[in-house]
Parts: structure tokens; sequence; C-alpha cells
């Protein structure tokens, strides 16, 4: 190789290098924010909500944020025409909780929650800006998730949060595993008829440890796939929330890809 061409080729590899850095960098600039959707394909209510979720994760049109998305599926719907392949009690569990702490009457959907904060229905545009702009204002925790591995139907991962101590060592972590998006065609029901579209869906939800358990290192991980689920094509969340469901203090999500 002439020395000029060799000079133009570390060149290369030294831009592509710092773009990719400077990728990562900025990446690591943005403020993470949960936003949790619950819904149902039992609901005809459901679908606009559901499409403005895939439109924050794919858009990310908030300056500042990482927006990280949750789409958990109810199961109260189930008996009224249509069963939701992706419903369940947990699910239905978690969003009691979230209805006793903001004292609501009860549940319903779709509903759409930010960082465990502000909840407000899950089609409103306005409110889901508005509220994620001002949780992308508030300082996180920097959690780091290493490289998912696949294991026949289980994803093993770790979580670290690097450099620092949690100040709330009592907060709780939760795993998700997450199908990035779906398609159902809905037979019966208020949505007979449609072909649904799906983004975040949660396949799989685990309580792992607490952030006082990040102060030994990292904190290892498995979470079990659901057998229609294409493993290399998922998403893992991690995410530190305040005891009884409250503020989110941090959140971390990562592909898992093929080995």
């Amino acid at each position: 190789m002439s020395q000029l061409r060799f000079l133009a080729v570390t060149a290369l590899f030294l831009v592509i290098s710092f773009a990719s850095g400077h990728a990562q960098t900025a990446h690591a600039n943005l403020t993470p924010v949960l936003v949790e959707l619950f819904t149902s394909e039992g609901c005809s209510s459901c679908p606009p909500a559901d499409a403005l979720l895939a439109k924050l994760d794919h858009d990310q049109p908030i300056q500042n944020a990482e927006i990280i998305i949750l789409e958990e599926h109810v199961d109260y719907w189930d008996d009224l025409g249509w069963h939701d392949r992706f419903s369940s009690h947990q699910y239905t569990e978690r969003q009691s909780e979230y209805s006793r702490r903001f004292g609501l009457d009860g549940v319903y959907t779709p509903q759409m929650i930010v960082d465990g904060t502000d909840q407000f229905v899950g089609n409103d545009s306005f409110h889901a800006h508005r509220y994620i702009t001002s949780a992308a204002q508030k300082t996180k925790l920097h959690l780091s998730l290493s490289c998912p591995v696949v294991d026949a139907r289980k994803i093993s991962s770790s979580v670290s949060l690097p450099g620092s101590s949690p100040s709330e060592a009592y907060a709780e972590l939760y795993a998700a595993l997450v199908d990035p998006s779906d398609t159902t065609d809905v037979h019966n029901g208020e949505n007979g008829g449609r072909r649904l579209q799906h983004a975040g869906v949660v396949r799989s939800l685990q309580h792992i440890g607490t952030l006082k358990d990040l102060n030994a290192g990292a904190l290892n991980f498995s979470l079990n796939a659901p057998d229609d689920a294409k493993l290399t094509e998922m998403r893992v969340v991690v995410f530190a929330q305040q005891s009884n469901q409250g503020h989110v203090l941090g959140a971390v999500v990562t592909d898992v890809k093929p080995q």
C-alpha cells in the first residue's frame, strides 16, 4: 500500500471512529424517560394511543430525551369479546397500584404514565409531549446494561451503576423483555375486523432487586421469553423506581442482537 493510500485509509478510519464515539456520547447525554401505556386489543379507544406510543418511540421528538416505551396489555377486557394475546393480570395489578397512588376512582384504558409521575388519557399527544419534556429536565441515574446473552428461551444480562452510589438504595429495580413491534388481526370485540399495530409490547416484566444491590457491583438477571417471541428482535429495558411504584429514577434499554 502506498504511503498516500495508507494516510487516506487512516484518515477515513479516524473519521468513522470519531463519528461513532460522538454518536455514543450524544446518546449518553440524553435523559431517559420511561413512558408506559396501559392498553388492550379489546378497547376501541386504544389504537390511537398505541399509535401515539409508536410515534414517540420512532420519532423521539423531545429534545434531550431518550423515550423508552413499555406497552402493557391489561386483562380486564378479555371477557368482552376478544382475548388479547399479550394481556396479563400482572399488568392489571401494576396499573391498579398506580390508580391507588394517583387517587383515581379506578383503572381505565388507554392510560399513559410518564416516569411514574404523571398520568393522562393515552391518546393525548399534548400532555405526552408536555410531561416528557418536563421529565427530561430531571437528573437521572446512569444505569448501564451488558450485552444480552440468549440461551434457548432465556435472555440474560446485567445492570450496573458505573461511577456512583445510589442515593435511594431501597428503590426497586425491574427488567422487561419487550417486542419493538407487533401486529394482530382482531376478529371479534370492539376492534373486530381491524389489524392493530403495536410498539414496545412487554412480554415479560420482573422485579430483579433494589438499587442497594448495585453497591456490590453489576446485578445479573434473566428473563424467559414466550414461545412466539423472536428473540434476536427483542429489547431489554431495566428501570429503577421508588417503592410503591413511585417516581422512575433511571432507565436503560438495549437490543438483543444475533450472536
